[in-house]
């Protein structure tokens, strides 16, 4: 038995302990030297002619170019212009969804006279409302950021609202028995059993925001990666283009890690 402050913890729980952080490390050693081996070898096929480095570039250039941007002092900045609009429209379209489903949630009727105007809204592409919004709002970081909410609010609304209407029946009915009302079975028991769903359609919502973002500054935007990206492919600087997805890879897997990092942190306190 080993003594941590208060609590006991036998030696097979150790051990246990023991074998997750393992596996744990094996994954991510694993999935680094997966990135180290498909950067080798696409430099190595690049320095060896088997593939055309000025259309499909290479590490070496990339690098080269993200050293670039840095010395002009171009780097931070568009990130900081995408981060901006995708963090944004992410949280506006995951707040405002959270609501309006618990909205639809607590009102039956309401969720009847809504759900065939959702699935239409979720069938279209919202893609095509990015020149609407240009020509309503104007062009603009503000034209962006509701292009984004566009996309996501819909998606959160019909995954939560499913999550609540998927609570087990026998939960609420038991809250009933002992007198709770509408708003303490929303807190205390749909919520809290639909906390998988929400979480699930937040990480969904990492990769519609920036999709979302990304599409908007291929529009209108004079600064952002999405701009970096539609640049270089006029010019043909195709560097500057894959160096532009190498960072928005990297700012979608940081954000999905918050994301993450939340999730894990709101499975902790309710346990």
């Amino acid at each position: 038995m080993y003594n941590r402050g208060n609590d006991y913890i036998s030696q097979e729980h150790m051990e246990y302990l023991k074998k997750v952080r393992i596996k744990r490390f094996s994954i991510l050693l694993t999935q680094i030297l997966i990135l180290v081996l498909f950067l080798g070898l696409w430099e190595a096929a690049a320095r060896l002619k088997f593939i055309d480095p000025f259309i499909t570039s290479q590490p070496s250039r990339i690098f080269s170019t993200l050293i670039s941007l840095y010395r002009e002092g171009q780097l931070f900045e568009h990130i900081g212009i995408t981060c901006m609009e995708t963090v944004v429209g992410f949280s506006l379209g995951t707040v405002l969804g959270i609501i309006i489903a618990v909205i639809l949630w607590w009102s039956e009727f309401l969720s009847k006279v809504f759900e065939p105007y959702l699935v239409i809204l979720n069938s279209l592409p919202k893609i095509a409302l990015g020149p609407i919004f240009i020509v309503w709002i104007g062009a603009g970081p503000i034209s962006i950021i509701a292009i984004v909410l566009t996309i996501s609010i819909i998606v959160t609304i019909l995954e939560i609202l499913n999550g609540f209407l998927g609570v087990d029946p026998d939960k609420i009915k038991l809250a009933k028995t002992f007198g709770a009302n509408k708003f303490q079975i929303m807190m205390k028991v749909v919520l809290p059993s639909s906390l998988p769903v929400i979480m699930n359609a937040l990480k969904v919502n990492v990769g519609l925001s920036w999709v979302g973002v990304i599409v908007g500054e291929f529009l209108i935007s004079k600064a952002g990666i999405g701009y970096l990206i539609v640049y270089g492919g006029q010019v043909f600087q195709l560097d500057l283009v894959m160096t532009s997805v190498f960072i928005l890879a990297a700012a979608a897997y940081v954000m999905y890690r918050c994301v993450a990092y939340v999730e894990k942190l709101l499975v902790k306190n309710k346990g």
